[in-house]
């Protein structure tokens, strides 16, 4: 049993077992290791894992293991293929008490009545049985079941971007008189310009008149 200790005048129990808050983003199933795991930090050789069980922290040598992000995995259905997080959605909302992960007619009726859009044929009794132990657990850890949000950077306004695509067209056009008048009037002037320039040519002289014969 942990002992009371006072912080800022608030009493808290402080034990052995500590709780750690888990993002759904973070966690990762690791072959030939039960449960799911928090992602710590990633190395060349491997990674540094939490267990979502015990809380236990360990290495995992990708030389042994194989890492899958929960936020990666798909699920087939009849239509396109669904997040994983939208089964877990489904069977958090439909509140259903979970089948044995023993019985495999048990798991299957389950899913038919939770998920029915689910493909069948191509989701094994096996894929079904870690679906449920996994929504076991992550109910346990009282994890938000929700997908990480894009970077702030991938969310701009559609306003923003419209307005730095458009200035520059808005110049152009408000250029495009300004160059005819400019044309127009540098024409005009040109023109008498080049009447004045043009020689003129020489007048001709008249012929001298003939005196008529006495």
């Amino acid at each position: 049993m942990g002992k009371f200790s006072r912080l800022n005048g608030l009493e808290y129990l402080s034990c052995a077992t500590q709780y750690f808050y888990m993002e759904y983003y973070k966690l990762v199933a690791v072959t030939g290791l039960p449960g799911l795991y928090e992602l710590i930090s990633s190395k060349k050789d491997g990674a540094i894992v939490r267990s979502l069980l015990d809380k236990s922290t360990k290495f995992a040598s990708t030389r042994i293991h194989q890492f899958s992000h929960l936020e990666s995995i798909e699920i087939y259905t009849t239509g396109d293929n669904v997040n994983l997080v939208e089964i877990f959605n489904a069977m958090d909302k439909d509140g259903t008490a979970l089948p044995d992960a023993k019985d495999d007619k048990a798991v299957k009726a389950y899913f038919q009545k939770v998920y029915p859009e689910m493909d069948f044929d191509r989701v094994y009794n096996s894929d079904m049985k870690k679906i449920v132990k996994w929504f076991d657990i992550l109910k346990k850890n009282d994890i938000e079941l929700k997908l990480s949000e894009p970077a702030a950077e991938e969310q701009q306004p559609e306003e923003q971007v419209t307005a730095v695509e458009e200035a520059p067209k808005e110049e152009a056009v408000a250029e495009k008189p300004k160059k005819a008048a400019a044309k127009k009037k540098s024409a005009e002037k040109a023109a008498p310009a080049a009447e004045e320039e043009k020689p003129k040519a020489p007048a001709k002289k008249k012929a001298p008149a003939k005196k008529k014969a006495e």
